[in-house]
């Protein structure tokens, strides 16, 4: 009688052991799958903040630029000098860039980038000494730490 009673609860207790593990396997990925949504969030709302300082940028470089450009001209032609609209040159550039990071599609050709290079070229990407794993935080926390006491 008592060898079936224990395996009764030992059953019992096996299956109880098996749905926590489950639970708490569930509650892992549930956490896990907040915390991506949370990072995604996150990285979202910078990269809007990052494209509307852009667009901010541009407004105010734009209008030094036609303001420059207008100069530079006006001087070249009064003066008689080509060579004091050179400047334009470049500055024109700086304007584009900043329009297509604003406006353009600069982001997703450097998205498009970014996978390639994640695909075809994953080894630029190494972390020197590889993967930080526990052992070299712990080491480097010892290192540091006045309080630690080693045993």
């Amino acid at each position: 009688m008592k060898i079936k009673m224990g395996f009764l609860f030992s059953k019992h207790m096996n299956e109880n052991m098996k749905q926590q593990q489950e639970f708490m396997l569930m509650n892992a990925r549930l956490q896990m799958e907040r915390q991506l949504t949370l990072q995604n969030e996150m990285r979202e709302r910078q990269m809007a903040m990052q494209i509307a300082g852009t667009r901010e940028f541009l407004k105010y470089f734009g209008t030094f630029f036609g303001i420059a450009t207008i100069g530079l001209t006006a001087g070249a032609i009064k003066n008689k000098k080509p060579a004091l609209f050179l400047p334009v040159v470049p500055l024109s550039f700086v304007l584009a860039y900043q329009y297509d990071m604003g406006y353009g599609t600069l982001l997703q050709r450097m998205k498009g980038e970014a996978e390639n290079i994640l695909d075809t070229e994953s080894s630029k990407l190494q972390l020197p000494r590889g993967m930080i794993t526990f052992e070299t935080v712990e080491k480097s926390r010892k290192a540091q730490s006045k309080f630690f006491v080693e045993k």
